[in-house]
């Protein structure tokens, strides 16, 4: 019986830096042969993902354990077709470029070829127009840029998901208001474009979550004043607190909360010691004469009237007359450091595999 053959290192090293993929090609260069591929395959150490595309287990198992399973397919896809004009697009691509996608994207593989139109199991490929200032290599993914992409995905996402992407793109810097403008004036006349334009106006660049993205829109359809977003309240010198929304005529501060911040707290903090220091500063703000409206997201969907109520009644308070704190609002692009956002925003995808801390690769 032929037993189950390693991974050569010729092989193994460059597939480190693909999250572990590597081909029947490869295999065969380097003297693995159809028997031992098979048998590998078939005692399960050795993953089939597409037909010559491979993985082992263990790899897979990391992947699908650090919420990169996205990326892997989209690289089984790419290398299976071998088409170089062929990149990655849409919802795949806004993964590729760590912004926050709907729900409700589709799971299928989305790739742009100027040339054809194509669809398989688990991938659709469109044909568009692909200048070469809009394709762009990211780690082991190729891609639009994040500028085409954010314009194709607005074309067709809803409100709330088109303009969470783009504040988060213009948060983390990797585009710019002019770069979008460029692609929206080439695509002037592709079916969705209206929907896009709107989604660019309408971000801002410093929510820091897609709640926050949601509350600002519903905020301003309740025809509520609009509140100066991430600004930091200081007293005696010292950062108490970077609240996500304020309004500095009501010394109120607007705080959208998630659960991640709560199950996952930064610095090493645990759940508890997170709740116990966000009483403590609130407290500390709430004897000062600061004022706090928290919003969840229920407050944004079934229960956006009692929201508007408590907001308003909130603005009408007198603020304090004399205050013993500060506030400074924090400029567009500007990244939190003691956290990052409620859907981890900030993270960026990362294609290496079964690499430690310490940058050396374990054992295959």
């Amino acid at each position: 019986m032929t037993r189950t053959a390693p991974v050569p290192l010729a092989v193994d090293e460059p597939g480190r830096r693909r999250l572990g993929l590597f081909t029947t090609a490869d295999l065969t260069a380097a003297g693995v042969t159809k028997a031992e591929v098979a048998s590998s395959v078939r005692t399960g150490a050795w993953v089939r993902l597409r037909p010559g595309v491979l993985i082992t287990a263990a790899d897979l198992q990391e992947v699908t354990r650090t919420g990169r399973r996205p990326g892997l397919d989209a690289l089984a896809v790419t290398t299976s077709l071998a088409r170089p004009s062929a990149v990655l697009s849409g919802a795949s691509a806004a993964w590729v470029w760590g912004l926050p996608r709907p729900r409700s994207a589709a799971s299928t593989v989305q790739l742009t070829d100027p040339h054809r139109w194509r669809r398989g199991q688990g991938w659709s490929m469109t044909r568009a127009p692909l200048p070469d200032d809009e394709v762009t290599r990211r780690g082991a993914y190729p891609v639009t840029t994040a500028a085409r992409t954010l314009v194709d995905v607005a074309r067709s996402w809803s409100e709330v998901p088109a303009v969470a992407a783009v504040d988060a793109a213009l948060l983390r810097g990797v585009v710019t208001r002019r770069e979008l403008e460029d692609v929206l004036d080439r695509q002037w006349c592709v079916p969705g474009v209206p929907r896009a334009v709107r989604a660019v106006a309408l971000a801002d660049g410093r929510a820091e979550s897609w709640l926050e993205t949601h509350g600002r829109l519903v905020f301003a359809a309740l025809g509520l004043p609009p509140f100066v977003p991430q600004v930091e309240i200081r007293v005696d010198g010292r950062l108490v607190k970077v609240v996500d929304g304020w309004y500095p005529d009501a010394a109120l501060a607007v705080e959208f909360d998630g659960q991640v911040k709560y199950r996952r707290p930064a610095f090493g903090r645990t759940p508890e010691e997170e709740l116990w220091r966000e009483k403590r500063d609130e407290d500390l703000l709430r004897s000062l004469g600061v004022q706090f409206v928290r919003v969840a997201a229920a407050d944004l969907a079934g229960g956006r009237q009692a929201l508007d109520r408590q907001v308003r009644r909130s603005l009408a308070r007198p603020a304090p007359v004399v205050r013993e704190f500060t506030e400074v609002p924090r400029p567009a692009g500007r990244v939190r450091t003691e956290d990052t956002g409620d859907d981890g925003w900030l993270a960026r995808t990362d294609d290496r595999v079964g690499v430690s801390a310490g940058g050396s690769s374990r054992p295959g």
